[in-house]
């Protein structure tokens, strides 16, 4: 305050925002103090502790520690213990605190992972120091960040071996009319190591990224006033990871059950074409309903025309046109009659027309968009479109990115874990385990 009053004295004004900043300050230091108060260990304490060798640990020495709190840096003591037979010591108020092997106290090392899940580990050091006061490096940021997403994945992967060893059991819960899940992939810019003899999309090319597979469980309000279908409000949920379609299926399986899949009345897969999705919606979702995502079929019918009629704008028009318009009356086996008849004009040609008259008749039980469309479903794959930009994009593909796999994959799992609205749960249990 006397700063304060000094400047004053001197420029007859206040500078407001550096008296916040002096105030602030002064508050952490007076609560820094404080929580070393509180942290101190006093005595009467143990002269001796069972060690994990089998035998008793002494008392050694008081030792004091500098741990970096939501209030700055503070000093505080702590009994240290020593076992004279396996030579290891231990500080068990440390393990008390959940401070072992850090520098930084839970509401500091929670404050890392919120923003390195968010944004850039530069940028989250910036916003740490700006918003909380506190200084950090940028890396102590990506090791927090990536170290609390890989315990994440880690949790994950084990819920997922009990789900593939032995059936859940089957949650208690109110029945759910309309569930839904969306699968997509997407890629992630990767360092040389991770794409080590993987081709790229130009089979000459090395490549240069990773998929990363995203699925999206949400449930269904209802219809708007034009009579489109709405998702609930907050009631979508996030999986993914860069591994194996096998390995991706059984994430989804796991977090549908959570979602209440044994409680659904009615259960949607919907996705675009790529054979890995159905697959896995066969082998893991049997008896629910297959959707080809209305947009991504009309894009195949498109794409086809602008090949086959490059330079006739007019024709393209008018002969995509009639496709879509079987398409969206879901006539697929005419639709697939006329592509396989349609004469092509060289080899080149003809290789697209069979191939996308495969696709077409591949998904025709999944293209009947009357009778979606009549049981009111969403036909269009936008939830899962829209999620690969927010959970993955946004995050993992800004530039200059290059991550390995195991650095995004917690990173992904950090990310999906804040987005589906589950990391305090995470954190409350993982404060009890500690």
């Amino acid at each position: 305050m006397k700063i304060v009053s000094a400047g004053l004295r001197k420029s007859g004004s206040m500078d407001l925002e550096a008296v916040e900043g002096a105030t602030r300050a002064a508050v952490h230091r007076a609560g820094a103090a404080v929580l070393a108060h509180l942290l101190d260990q006093q005595e009467p304490f143990p002269s001796a502790l069972p060690c994990g060798c089998g035998h008793q640990a002494s008392f050694h020495a008081i030792r004091s520690r500098q741990l970096l709190t939501a209030v700055g840096p503070v000093t505080f003591d702590r009994a240290y213990y020593y076992c004279p037979r396996c030579h290891q010591g231990q500080v068990p108020r440390d393990r008390e605190l959940e401070i072992l092997g850090t520098e930084y106290s839970p509401a500091v090392r929670r404050m890392m992972a919120a923003v390195g899940s968010d944004t850039s580990f530069q940028h989250g050091r910036e916003q740490l120091e700006l918003l909380a006061g506190l200084t950090v490096t940028r890396k102590a940021v990506e090791r927090q960040a990536e170290e609390i997403g890989a315990d994440i994945a880690c949790r994950q992967q084990a819920e997922i071996q009990r789900a593939v060893q032995l059936p859940l059991p089957h949650l208690a819960g109110p029945q759910i009319p309309l569930l839904y899940i969306e699968m997509d992939g997407t890629g992630v810019p990767v360092v040389t190591a991770e794409t080590e003899g993987r081709c790229g999309k130009n089979p000459d090319e090395p490549a240069h990224t990773r998929e990363v597979k995203l699925g999206c469980v949400f449930t269904q309000f209802g219809l708007d006033e034009k009579g489109r279908p709405v998702r609930d409000e907050a009631s979508t949920t996030y999986a993914g990871a860069i591994e194996p379609a096998e390995n991706f299926g059984r994430r989804m399986y796991t977090e549908a059950l959570h979602r209440g899949w044994d409680h659904a009345r009615v259960k949607v897969i919907l996705g675009d074409g790529a054979v890995w999705i159905w697959n896995i919606a066969d082998r893991e979702f049997p008896g629910a309903i297959q959707i080809v995502d209305l947009y991504h079929a009309r894009e195949h019918l498109w794409g086809l025309a602008g090949k086959l009629f490059p330079t006739d704008e007019r024709r393209k028009r008018r002969w995509a046109g009639q496709l879509q318009n079987k398409l969206d009356k879901g006539k697929i086996e005419s639709l697939v009659k006329q592509l396989r008849a349609f004469p092509a004009a060289n080899s080149e040609a003809a290789e697209l027309l069979q191939s996308e008259a495969d696709y077409f008749e591949r998904n025709r039980q999944r293209m009947r968009y009357p009778s979606f469309r009549s049981r009111n479903f969403f036909v269009g794959s936008g939830v899962i479109e829209a999620a690969c930009k927010m959970v993955i994009a946004k995050r993992l593909k800004q530039s200059g990115m290059f991550w390995t796999v195991r650095g995004a994959n917690a990173i992904i799992a950090l990310r999906c874990t804040r987005l589906s609205r589950r990391f305090e749960d995470y954190w409350a249990s993982r404060s009890k385990a500690a």
